[in-house]
């Protein structure tokens, strides 16, 4: 029978203070306060720790006395791939991390994804504070954040009375860019647009939906393209709009197809984000239709894809937005109210936006 293999105990810092003669304050300063301590002293209680195998001070029981877990906490309702495959879901990943960076605090994210309700992903986080990312106004992570005692940003949507907030004029970018579209002579448009509510529905959207929609920034986007097409003399009631619960380019593809093939007299596409854009183009190359002499198509957001295929979009500045979220939340205990910071757009025309198409120029699409 062999014999039992002996491991070494891991020294405390009370061990470690006796093996260096010191207080134990001293050596929590080596770690927590460095300055308190000469650079020699602080570099003898570090190699000793090394030696002994101290770990260093536990994080646990720090946060406990300290009451600080120094971590800021992103909500996003999205499977967490979400946040590192969309590009402007990883803008403003960016920026927040960026923000957490300067002020020396880590960041924790904290995924839920669609249909499936996890609060205690929620209720057992370590952070100081929330930053929720575009979540829908009856989404019960959104319940669980609000019953936390910490501070709390929102980036986009929903709109709560007494939480900052941080996001574009959603109703005066999309007003311009519809504005646009009407300037081209377009009156028979189709509407491709991100998910409404927490339900899933492929499919094209009936009034109450748009008016109900959970997804404020959606519901706003439709009512601004409502209220300019409508003063252009379009009856928003004709407007076909088709819904995607998922954010992909190929689910942008499909919705296209599936509006195109009901509307074919459509002359342009309005879509609610590039990404849906981009999946409209790719539809359009599909049916050999001539973008933009058959058929417009912009977007909204500017993502670096959009901008390389000459996407006409309002650009907004997600990195920006992640930022400044972040600041708003380290900031929170300086300041007293809430606040909302309405950040700046641009409307980019490119090469997809133009006049429709005339009787005298055939359309080849098929």
């Amino acid at each position: 029978m062999g014999r039992p293999i002996r491991t070494r105990r891991q020294a405390t810092l009370a061990s470690l203070a006796a093996e260096l003669g010191v207080s134990r304050t001293t050596v929590s300063n080596a770690y927590n306060r460095p300055d308190q301590l000469s650079p020699e002293l602080r570099r003898r209680v570090l190699e000793t720790a090394r030696r002994l195998g101290y770990p260093g001070p536990d994080p646990v029981a720090r946060s406990l006395r300290t009451r600080k877990a120094g971590a800021v906490g992103l909500l996003l309702t999205e499977n967490l791939s979400y946040a590192f495959r969309d590009p402007a879901a990883v803008g403003v990943l960016e920026g927040l991390a960026l923000a957490c960076e300067d002020a020396g605090v880590g960041l924790h994210l904290v995924p839920a994804s669609p249909g499936r309700e996890d609060l205690a992903a929620v209720h057992r986080a370590g952070v100081d504070g929330f930053v929720v990312y575009s979540v829908p106004d009856d989404d019960p992570h959104l319940a669980a954040v609000m019953e936390r005692p910490v501070p709390t940003v929102i980036i986009d949507q929903p709109r709560i009375e007494g939480i900052d907030r941080v996001g574009p004029d959603d109703a005066a970018a999309v007003t311009q860019l519809a504005d646009h579209l009407v300037a081209l002579g377009h009156r028979q448009v189709g509407v491709l647009c991100m998910r409404l509510g927490r339900e899933r529905n492929d499919d094209f959207v009936t009034a109450e939906r748009q008016s109900g929609a959970h997804f404020h920034v959606q519901r706003t986007r439709l009512e601004a393209l409502a209220t300019a097409f409508s003063s252009a003399g379009v009856d928003w009631a004709t407007v076909p709009v088709v819904e995607r619960f998922d954010h992909t380019v190929d689910d942008g593809a499909s919705a296209a197809r599936q509006l195109l093939d009901a509307y074919p007299q459509v002359t342009a596409l309005v879509c609610t984000s590039d990404i849906l854009a981009l999946g409209a183009l790719a539809e359009a190359a599909r049916r050999g239709l001539r973008v933009p002499l058959d058929l417009t198509v912009t977007g909204f957001d500017g993502i670096s894809e959009a901008e390389r295929s000459g996407l006409t979009t309002v650009h907004q500045p997600v990195l920006e937005k992640g930022k400044v979220a972040g600041r708003l939340l380290l900031s929170s205990a300086e300041r007293v109210g809430p606040k909302v910071i309405t950040l700046p757009t641009e409307l980019r025309v490119g090469r997809t936006s133009a006049p429709p198409r005339t009787v005298e120029e055939p359309w080849f699409g098929g």
